[in-house]
């Protein structure tokens, strides 16, 4: 065998052996972001069974149940502070209810549920819960806005916001229509927030092979 043969099969090998390396650490350290889904849902105000009581709209508390999960296996998660606004009708145009948790730390494959009582403000009870009675429910938008950061091995990637939200109708029971849990998604999800992972994941991998 040729010196020059022997060359080419060595870079060859090395080509195909780095190449592979480098896919690896890249799927290694590609991260998804939480997913958030609205568990439980719940306003008295809209509940038939209480059309008695003359303190019915007096009563304008919500209560949420909200879960974020990291499905990252290997991925821990730090959330900034969730910020949570509820809108009557999904055109985000009147907001009804906020609430705020501050910023916390979850670990890969880990699961975080937040449940809260919050007060509600500029309902327009007469229409909402005509329009609970529906079969088309009374539609409310839940929106949540954070920013989290991503601990791969041994450092944290820079910030990355997280802006999700669905539309949620509820029934005249006060309770969301739909029994499954509703996801809250992005819409559309955003390209950028992609690319900049990538450049974070490549800059890594550029460091570790000629550093």
């Amino acid at each position: 065998m040729s010196d020059s043969d022997s060359c080419c099969r060595c870079c060859t090998s090395f080509i195909l052996t780095s190449g592979l390396s480098v896919l690896f650490i890249w799927l290694s350290l590609r991260a998804s972001l939480p997913t958030c889904y609205i568990q439980q849902i719940y306003l008295p105000a809209l509940n038939k069974t209480n059309s008695g009581d003359n303190n019915l709209t007096k009563n304008t508390t919500l209560f949420f149940q909200i879960k974020l999960d990291n499905k990252n296996k290997d991925k821990g998660v730090y959330y900034d502070a969730l910020n949570l606004t509820i809108y009557y009708r999904s055109n985000q145009t009147l907001p009804i209810a906020n609430a705020t948790l501050p910023a916390f730390h979850r670990g890969p494959n880990k699961k975080h549920y937040w449940s809260q009582l919050i007060t509600t403000y500029g309902i327009p009870w007469d229409e909402a819960i005509r329009s609970a009675s529906n079969t088309s429910g009374a539609v409310f938008r839940v929106g949540l806005e954070t920013a989290v950061r991503f601990k791969i091995s041994f450092f944290k990637t820079k910030r990355h916001r997280l802006a999700v939200g669905a539309d949620v109708a509820m029934n005249d029971m006060g309770t969301k229509i739909r029994k499954k849990d509703v996801k809250l998604s992005s819409s559309p999800p955003s390209p950028l927030l992609r690319r900049r992972m990538d450049l974070v994941l490549w800059t890594v991998i550029l460091f570790y092979f000629f550093m």
